[in-house]
């Protein structure tokens, strides 16, 4: 009597390695499944939509007069920052996408793909950048409605959206991190909450730096929300500003050489 042995058969042979150039293709396709998603469900773009127009109306009409004496003057120093604001916001949806990804499993049939394992990460962000530019134009059109004017033309305010896209290509590595850490989509909402209101409120976003107490001034004008916005006024109604430019440059070159190789990281220890 012989007994018989069932020998599973191999499965593929994936590739060792994939080329940078096949990888920056698998990133846009991953790109591209993540901004269609938005085509069959328009109202994922109101979740990013509505709290900031609610903000832009509630500051300049509840809080404009009490701050600038009008609320036309204040309207004019609020809203790069709230656009500022807004996209540091929107860049949490790269976290949560991700960690969407992970408890679905959608990362481990990736596995077992020929994929570079850097693609979903970089998909994910390309992605952003469409978000990021749908919130802009958002802000931007609801501040012009109510009588915002650009100071500086289209050239300044095209150098404010690059300069906000480069910083919001760089935060978007923070909330890599801050998906890949948290065990659910609901605690990367709360995590990201908790970091990026002191970081946004503690600015100067919608109050001038002058008014307020002198020890928090220092703190409020290393914060690179401060930076930014200081950047974005003047690059879109005060005038060129050499300084905030070049700083924004630097913390968003900072930010990525820190968070980047951090989420490959706890990528490479999750997954």
């Amino acid at each position: 009597m012989t007994t018989r042995t069932d020998t599973p058969a191999p499965g593929p042979t994936l590739p060792a390695r994939v080329s940078p150039l096949e990888g920056m293709r698998q990133s846009l396709t991953l790109a591209w499944r993540t901004v269609v998603q938005v085509r069959h469900n328009p109202w994922e773009l109101g979740d990013f939509s509505i709290q900031p127009i609610m903000f832009v109306l509630l500051f300049t009409f509840m809080f404009g007069g009490a701050i600038m004496g009008d609320w036309q003057t204040y309207l004019t120093f609020m809203l790069p920052g709230m656009i500022v604001m807004n996209m540091l916001f929107v860049s949490l949806y790269v976290g949560q996408g991700l960690n969407t990804d992970l408890t679905k499993g959608v990362f481990d049939r990736l596995r077992s793909l020929p994929v570079a394992r850097w693609a979903p990460l970089a998909g994910r962000i390309l992605a952003d950048q469409v978000k990021q530019a749908w919130s802009i134009v958002l802000v931007l059109g609801v501040g012009m409605i109510l009588g915002f004017r650009l100071g500086t033309g289209v050239a300044g305010l095209l150098g404010a959206v690059v300069l906000l896209l480069i910083f919001a290509l760089a935060f978007s590595w923070v909330a890599v991190v801050v998906g890949l850490l948290a065990p659910d989509p609901e605690r990367v909402q709360i995590y990201g909450m908790t970091a990026l209101f002191p970081l946004t409120f503690v600015s100067n976003i919608f109050v001038p730096v002058q008014t307020l107490p002198g020890w928090l001034q220092g703190l409020v004008s290393v914060n690179p929300v401060s930076i930014l916005a200081d950047a974005s006024r003047g690059l879109m109604v005060t005038g060129v500003q050499a300084g905030p430019i070049i700083a924004t440059l630097i913390w968003a070159a900072a930010i990525t050489a820190v968070f980047a190789p951090l989420s490959a990281w706890v990528f490479k220890r999750r997954v």
